[in-house]
């Protein structure tokens, strides 16, 4: 005679354990419905559930929403003029009228902050685009190539790389910018764009060609190559999108950076010039009256640090996010 408590558990299949195929029933029956409906996730999956997550991230993006839509409608946040003003209101401290005052010509100072968004952030958004586009090609074809390619490259990207930011930037705005009277707003902007890029793409062509060391000998590169696919196919199917994590963490963290690096130029009186508002040129003419009326170099320096930070913080916010060993 058999156990009764021996035949039931015999008898009876557990009711989470998966059915034979044919039977009508899920294999994962006995799963949670949540964990039944979730699909599986990859690389930006990952990193967005993670974001989401974050205080940091949300903050961030939404200053940088502000001042994004700050540069490109400057109208909405003001209806002063930037460039023209009275002599009667030179120095006015803030008040009602004007919220951050009025600087030595007369010129509302709250209306030159806010129009000194577009200069300073057209100027870091296309010197970081032009930096990744020229340093991650560059880089992209010294990894895959290899041999004295990968050397040739990687020696020429050295010698813009020993170059000290501040001493190149003077030389290139020096040269290229020596009839200040007869370059226009646009042409100054573009000799500025051009001396970032021209000092900042080693860096972008070091971190892509590290990328692609690490991930051309992969298994899926190994059997792309062994399929027959082409060169052309291999590094923009498959090397590109595993390439670009870092590129866009750091291309985040470069624009704020060269937000703060126009600004320097611009205070140095290489960058950009006057009758272009941005907020280098507002700190930079402010120095002068920092004890008499420091209203003029605190408000333009407020923004500019907050413009720097949110950049910064989104960065470290997505670099967190897209690196399996910070989570």
């Amino acid at each position: 005679m058999s156990d009764p408590s021996t035949a039931s558990i015999v008898s009876t299949p557990p009711a989470t354990m998966p059915t034979e195929a044919g039977s009508g029933a899920p294999v994962d029956a006995g799963l949670p419905e949540n964990a039944r409906k979730e699909k599986p996730r990859g690389l930006l999956g990952d990193a967005w559930r993670d974001l989401r997550r974050k205080p940091l991230f949300w903050v961030s993006a939404a200053l940088i929403v502000i001042f994004v839509l700050m540069a490109a409608f400057p109208s909405l946040f003001s209806s002063g003029d930037p460039v023209n003003g009275a002599l009667a209101n030179s120095q006015v401290k803030p008040s009602a009228d004007a919220w951050f005052g009025y600087d030595v010509q007369g010129r509302d100072v709250y209306a030159r902050t806010i129009y000194g968004a577009r200069a300073s952030i057209v100027v870091a958004l296309i010197s970081t685009i032009g930096t990744l586009l020229i340093g991650g090609a560059i880089g992209m074809i010294a990894g895959y190539a290899g041999g004295w390619v990968d050397a040739l490259l990687s020696r020429f990207a050295d010698i813009f790389f020993g170059l000290p930011f501040v001493l190149g930037a003077i030389v290139i705005l020096t040269t290229f910018n020596g009839a200040e009277s007869s370059n226009g707003e646009w042409q100054i902007m573009g000799l500025v764009i051009m001396s970032l890029v021209v000092l900042s793409w080693p860096v972008v062509m070091r971190l892509m060609r590290s990328s692609v060391l690490a991930t051309k000998e992969a298994d899926y590169i190994v059997a792309a190559r062994a399929l027959g696919a082409g060169h052309g196919r291999i590094i923009l199917k498959h090397l590109l999108p595993n390439c670009l994590a870092p590129l866009l963490v750091y291309g985040t963290i470069m624009v704020g950076s060269f937000i703060g690096a126009e600004a320097t130029l611009s205070f140095l009186g290489i960058g950009l010039k006057t009758p272009v508002v941005s907020w280098g040129i507002m700190i930079s003419e402010a120095q002068n009256y920092i004890r008499v009326s420091p209203f003029l170099l605190f408000f333009p320096s407020a923004f500019l640090v907050t413009a720097v930070l949110s950049f910064v913080m989104l960065g470290e916010a997505v670099r967190e996010a897209l690196d399996p060993k910070l989570r």
